[in-house]
C-alpha cells in the first residue's frame, strides 16, 4: 500500500520520498531507519516522516503503536551514535581544537562541558523537541560522558513526545498533517535565528576582547618606550 509523496521537486522532497518509500518497502521499521537518519543528517526532515507514518497507520498499513515504537526507537539508535561520536572526540580534543580556532578559547569548552554537567538531562530531554537542536545535543551528552542509560532514557522520553505530535497528527489529520508542519516550520526558523543572533554576539563580543587586548598592549609598549 503506497503512503503518499511530496510533489515539490526540491531535494529536500526526494529524501522525504525515499523514507516513505522505505516504509512502503519494510514497514514501520522503514520509518525508524529514516528517523535515525534523520538525526545523523538533520536537513532530512523528520516533520514530514512522521507523519507520513501516521499516514500509512491510518491506511491499515502498520498499526500506529509500531509507528511511535519504530520511529522512537530509530530516534533513540541515532542518537546514540551522535552520543558516540562525541564520547570519540571528548574533552581534551575539543580543548585543542578550541586553542587553534580563532576567536574560541580551551576555556569556553570548560564553562559548556560545566553547564552541561549542571543542565544535560534537562537539555536531553527538551532538546529533543526543538528542531536541530534535537540532533546535536548528543554529541555534548557523549563528550560529557552521561550514563549511557540515562541518556538513551531522557532521549526516548523527549522522542516519544516529539513523535506522538506528528505520527498522530498523519493518522487523525490525514492530508491535512501540513497544518501542524507549518508551526514546525515557524519553530525551526526561530531556533535558527535565535542561534544566528548567539554566534553573532558571541562573535562581536570576542573581537571586542581580542581590540581592547591589543589596545591595551600598544599603551603599555608606548609607556615602556617613554
Amino acid at each position: 500500500m503506497t503512503t503518499a509523496t511530496t510533489t515539490d521537486g526540491s531535494w529536500l522532497s526526494t529524501l522525504a520520498d525515499w523514507a516513505v518509500s522505505l516504509m512502503d518497502v519494510i514497514g514501520p521499521a522503514g520509518a525508524g531507519i529514516a528517523i535515525a537518519m534523520e538525526n545523523l543528517f538533520p536537513p532530512l526532515p523528520s516533520e514530514v516522516i512522521l507523519p507520513m507514518a501516521g499516514l500509512a497507520a491510518s491506511r491499515g498499513s502498520f498499526t500506529v503503536v509500531e509507528a511511535l515504537v519504530w520511529t522512537t526507537a530509530g530516534s533513540v539508535i541515532g542518537a546514540l551514535l551522535l552520543y558516540g561520536l562525541g564520547a570519540w572526540l571528548g574533552v581534551d580534543r575539543l580543548r585543542a581544537v578550541a586553542a587553534k580556532v580563532p576567536l574560541l578559547k580551551p576555556e569556553d569548552i570548560d564553562r559548556t562541558v560545566a553547564w552541561f554537567q549542571r543542565h544535560g538531562g534537562k537539555a536531553v530531554f527538551f532538546g529533543r523537541m526543538i528542531p536541530i537542536f534535537r540532533s546535536l545535543i548528543s554529541i555534548p551528552a557523549g563528550i560529557t560522558r552521561m550514563p549511557v542509560w540515562r541518556f538513551a532514557l531522557l532521549t526516548a522520553a523527549g522522542s516519544l513526545l516529539w513523535n506522538s505530535i506528528f505520527v498522530l497528527s498523519g493518522y487523525f489529520l490525514g492530508a491535512s498533517w501540513h497544518i501542524v508542519e507549518r508551526y514546525a516550520d515557524i519553530l525551526q526558523y526561530v531556533v535558527i535565528a535565535v542561534a544566528a543572533v548567539a554566534v553573532a554576539w558571541f562573535v562581536v563580543a570576542r573581537v571586542r576582547e581580542a581590540l581592547a587586548a591589543r589596545d591595551s598592549r600598544d599603551n603599555r609598549g608606548e609607556l615602556e618606550l617613554d
